[in-house]
């Protein structure tokens, strides 16, 4: 299946209700996008909600992946710096491919579209991420040319008695 990317997409219903559906589906796969399973729609939106606010107010853009039929398979959102020494490089939260498309290609070729989307964006000159320790995700980031550059010990907190390390991510822009 043909994954298409898109840099800030309009934000339509649709658009909205495919993003939290994918969320809720990632998370209840096991997937380490900010929530625990059982997740429900509920449970996803008010978070959703959060990221589209700062794309409104400019402080976010979307990188979005969808098939023919416009089906969202894939996201990833990205948090620009306000902070007047930071504002050359910017975050990356959110990263998700449907569960349907992982093995298949569509992660790496979603963060590559998060990489040419940051290089049209004036001035950033690398990417930040951070992913929970404990689930092999930090071997995808590398094989898609970040490196680790930080560890926090236990930080985040999946279920009592569960701490995983908070885990950071970097890649240089060429």
């Amino acid at each position: 299946m043909s994954v298409r990317f898109d840099l800030d997409p309009s934000v339509t219903p649709e658009l909205r209700d495919g993003i939290c559906a994918l969320w809720t589906d990632v998370s209840n796969a096991g997937g380490a996008v900010g929530f625990v399973p059982p997740v429900t729609p509920e449970d996803v939106r008010p978070d959703l909600l959060g990221h589209l606010a700062a794309m409104a107010e400019g402080r976010e853009r979307l990188v979005v992946g969808r098939d023919a039929a416009g089906r969202v398979l894939a996201t990833a959102f990205l948090n620009l710096n306000s902070h007047r020494l930071m504002r050359h490089w910017l975050w990356v939260y959110t990263v998700m491919v449907h569960p349907s498309e992982q093995g298949r290609g569509t992660g790496r070729a979603l963060m590559a579209a998060v990489a040419d989307a940051a290089r049209t964006l004036d001035g950033i000159t690398g990417i930040r991420l951070t992913c929970r320790g404990g689930t092999g995700i930090s071997r995808f980031y590398t094989a898609c040319g970040y490196k680790e550059v930080g560890r926090v010990p236990g930080a985040i907190k999946v279920a009592d008695g569960d701490l995983r390390d908070d885990v950071t991510m970097w890649l240089e822009l060429h």
